[in-house]
């Protein structure tokens, strides 16, 4: 299987169909991205200074105290395991693989553990991660539960971290503006809403002292000149962002309501992508996959994400 989606050169070259004749709905992005303009020829010449300008912006935009920005969530999600002694981490499953993967790497013990057994586990936990809305069954949690848990962790000198990667469409459900609370980390990211996912851009919110130390761990020019000039200009456009809301809002239920004539009802989802359960995930992976068409087969939960087609 692959990893992440998104790998139609490998997938073209398995099924013999040309990369140009795949729709690739694997990886839950913006189809209709952010409009990059040209850029200044000198962010491409000159290595990338300290950016009040951007920080300002994303602050505003998320309505936080202090971010990071950061080459990509990713980068984030490798670092972040290495600023604490080894400890006992809960992560959400099913979610984004590479979270229990980053967290064993750094020699955590790590517990994957279902939404509904999270509450009961967290007081036996140092670091609790969950996705919201949730990666790939678009599930979400009360905010109060979330900030119930951020509590119970912070009084031991926990952490809860929480990956909003496709948070966007949705801002109000965003603990960003508690993200100056102690034990709070929020991941945002630029690629899926904003459908900027090549930038490898997103930010960390989190508490001044904490970004201090992930941004000494990461080191200098972390973010790319070019990268951070569009991130400002993307999240400055508040009119794009209300018409793309709009948007994925129409298009989420449109591709729900295809799947469902099909047979196919999502069990849950966001604006971005639909979320089907069914024990023939496999073959219609595989079926769709000889037609040209990729999506995202988790096997283990027997289950498909579909991104949303771009017409």
């Amino acid at each position: 299987m692959f990893e992440h989606g998104g790998e139609v050169r490998q997938v073209a070259a398995r099924y013999g169909i040309p990369v140009r004749d795949w729709l690739d709905l694997s990886t839950g992005i913006n189809p209709k991205g952010w409009p990059v303009p040209v850029l200044a020829a000198a962010c491409w010449q000159r290595l990338p200074e300290a950016d009040e300008a951007l920080h300002e912006t994303a602050r505003r935009y998320y309505g936080c105290d202090a971010l990071l920005p950061v080459a990509g969530t990713q980068a984030a999600i490798q670092a972040l395991p290495r600023l604490r002694p080894a400890c006992r981490v809960g992560v959400l499953r099913p979610t984004y693989s590479e979270h229990a993967r980053a967290w064993a790497r750094a020699g955590h013990a790590v517990r994957q553990l279902a939404a509904t057994e999270l509450d009961d586990r967290v007081d036996d936990l140092d670091v609790v991660v969950v996705t919201h809305p949730n990666n790939p069954t678009g599930r979400r949690f009360a905010v109060d539960t979330l900030r119930a848990w951020r509590e119970r962790l912070a009084a031991r000198g926990g952490w809860l971290v929480v990956d909003e990667a496709f948070m966007d469409a949705t801002p109000a459900d965003s603990l960003a503006a508690d993200s100056r609370l102690p034990g709070l980390i929020v991941l945002r990211s630029l690629g899926k809403f904003f459908g900027l996912a090549g930038a490898r851009l997103g930010f960390v919110l989190a508490e001044q002292i904490l970004l201090d130390k992930l941004a000494e761990h990461l080191g200098p020019w972390a973010v790319s000149g070019p990268a951070a000039q569009v991130a400002r200009r993307a999240l400055a456009d508040v009119r794009w962002q209300q018409a793309t809301r709009r948007q994925l809002q129409r298009d989420s239920r449109r591709l729900a309501g295809l799947l469902a004539d099909f047979g196919l009802a999502p069990a849950g989802g966001t604006p971005l992508f639909q979320w089907v359960r069914t024990p023939a995930a496999p073959a219609v992976h595989e079926g769709l996959a000889r037609q040209g068409i990729l999506v995202r087969l988790f096997q283990n939960d027997q289950g498909l994400r579909f991104g949303l087609p771009g017409d």
